[in-house]
């Protein structure tokens, strides 16, 4: 089965390690593509490509300050993603009750020795 585009899905908008830096970037607060480029070390139009794509999946929102575009986190759009993730949420939850017993059973015979 084909993937969906980049620019309609979420998933794969965020499988790209460069767009995930900026909305990491993006959380502390809204900036220009010009400071984000430079934190990142990319080109100014390279940030911008990225910034596109992340706008057009619902990630980032865009509003105009005199001359400038800040560009904004909107984290609404990874609802997605969290509740894919929160699916996994049980499985590790009772893999560490499993360890914590271990190591609990294991601190019990050694001080039974």
């Amino acid at each position: 089965m084909a993937r969906a585009a980049t620019t309609s899905d979420v998933f794969n908008a965020i499988a790209e390690p460069q767009r995930r830096d900026i909305l990491a970037l993006l959380r502390a607060g809204e900036r220009p593509v010009s400071g984000l480029a430079r934190e990142l070390g990319m080109s100014q139009p390279g940030a911008s490509k990225h910034l596109r794509v992340l706008r057009e999946v619902g990630l980032v929102r865009v509003r105009g300050a005199g001359r400038q575009r800040l560009y904004g986190l909107d984290a609404r759009g990874l609802r997605p993603v969290h509740e894919w993730v929160g699916g996994f949420e049980r499985f590790w939850n009772q893999t560490f009750d499993r360890l914590d017993t271990y190591v609990q059973d294991l601190k019990q015979t050694r001080q039974e020795e």
